[in-house]
């Protein structure tokens, strides 16, 4: 270990030239291991304890037979692919098998004799464990074996090679918890030492010249005892990636399941609901469709606590009246009224109104009626959009009717304008729980067809 406290004060990287071109049931160990013989007798480096060897995967591929022929190549994608990610034109980028997310799965159709493609080795780990037992064998000496492969990179330009197996190498550094020069606290940085090896065995190997394998020195510190967890612990799985899915296939996604992700949440807990997180919900509700090219509805926000316990309080009294006059008992007017605790319990409460702004006026009572039915389908739509966008922005709503039953109360609390009809309040905020599942409704019974 460095004095730095890094990995080494000094590494070199070889070609490891010499290897011929390998085929299906070829010994590879045997043959990267005359190639490692070949070079230090031609005054190379020599194989030593603690080296660390960045293999192709290529021809660990043709060793252990991953070829197809061409013509299955499709197929070899589609056996390969567990989830596809994206997928533009023809180019599918697919987490494969082994969890790795990569353009068409890793199924390469470079580095092999035309009509042929090559799979990823079955096991990479394996393999790389398998390489370094070998030459312990025949070389008396321990060393770290990384196979790599060729990946593109979020946000990036370009591609890198990144190990896919690993063996008798640490193939991450954990930080967290150390302390760096100004003695800040390293909360996140985990280094990814395998994947810094492929890329760095790359630079020698290149993709043209036939040199499928670079000798790293200098780095005895990343060699372990013992095989190790191996390359698959680098994954990332997807529900914990940010980027689990292509930027359309995230918006197709979100399309698609944004109406079913709207559920009514009765219950919130106290933490604060971000004002811009509502604006974003209200500028989807007001894109609503609208007769006569009007913006008909308007929302209020209530925030502040006095302000909502004085408008709850006034609409319970309203509510209590009427189910008095309807002559329910007392113990039957608190159960009813306990239905509206739900406002009770949310950070915000936001009224929607309808103004009938822009509105027409007909000569009879008829059309009159159905230009204020035109107008009410018009502010549904807009809460709808609401209660969508709330439950994108991950919070919870629930729609309650009951300020459409005592309007004048709410304009007098609220000082709303006169031709302001509320439309029902809904509850916003952090759901307590998660909603419960939404049993699946036959369309068929909802659907007339003619």
């Amino acid at each position: 270990m460095s004095t730095r406290e890094g990995l080494a004060d000094q590494v070199s990287v070889h070609a490891v030239p010499g290897l011929p071109e390998i085929r299906p049931g070829d010994d590879l160990a045997a043959l990267l291991s005359d190639a490692l013989t070949a070079l230090a007798a031609a005054a190379g480096p020599r194989l030593e304890e603690g080296d660390i060897l960045v293999v192709t995967s290529k021809i660990v591929s043709k060793a252990e037979d991953r070829i197809r022929q061409a013509a299955d190549r499709e197929a070899a994608i589609d056996e390969e692919t567990v989830r596809v990610v994206a997928r533009r034109g023809p180019l599918r980028i697919v987490e494969n098998r082994l969890g790795l997310v990569m353009a068409a799965g890793g199924v390469d159709a470079s580095n092999t004799a035309p009509g042929t493609v090559l799979l990823l080795p079955e096991d990479p780990d394996r393999s790389a464990v398998e390489l370094s037992d070998a030459l312990l064998r025949t070389h008396g000496v321990r060393v770290g074996v990384i196979v790599s492969d060729t990946f593109g990179r979020v946000w990036r330009a370009g591609l890198v090679d990144q190990a896919i197996g690993a063996g008798y190498v640490s193939v991450v550094r954990d930080l967290r918890g150390a302390a760096d020069s100004h003695g800040n606290e390293l909360a996140v940085t985990v280094t990814a030492v395998a994947d810094e090896l492929a890329a760095a065995g790359e630079l020698v190997k290149g993709k043209l010249g036939g040199v499928p394998v670079a000798l790293v020195k200098g780095l005895s510190a990343a060699v372990t005892k013992d095989p190790g967890p191996g390359a698959r612990t680098l994954r990332r799985p997807s529900e914990e990636d940010l980027f689990s899915l292509g930027t359309a296939e995230a918006r197709a996604l979100g399309r698609s399941e944004a109406v079913f992700a709207r559920r009514t949440i009765r219950s919130f807990t106290p933490d604060p609901v971000d004002p811009q997180a509502v604006e974003r919900a209200i500028a989807a509700a007001i894109t609503a469709p609208a007769p006569h090219h009007t913006t008909p509805w308007s929302f209020v926000e209530v925030r502040t606590p006095e302000v909502q316990s004085r408008l709850l309080d006034e609409m319970l009294a309203d509510w209590i009246k009427d189910l008095r006059g309807d002559g329910f008992s007392d113990l039957a007017v608190d159960k009813r009224t306990k239905r509206g605790d739900v406002l009770r319990g949310a950070p915000v409460l936001l009224v929607p109104c309808l103004t009938m702004e822009g509105s027409h006026t007909y000569p009879d009572a008829r059309r009159n009626a159905g230009e204020r039915e035109m107008f009410l389908v018009s502010t549904g739509a807009a809460i709808e959009n609401l209660l969508v966008a709330l439950a994108v922005e991950g919070l919870g709503a629930a729609w309650i009717s009951s300020s459409i039953f005592c309007r004048p109360t709410v304009r007098r609390v609220l000082e709303l304008p006169d031709h302001w009809d509320p439309m029902g309040c809904v509850a916003v905020g952090h759901p307590a729980a998660p909603a419960p599942d939404r049993q699946p409704r036959k369309v068929e019974s909802f659907l007339l067809r003619r």
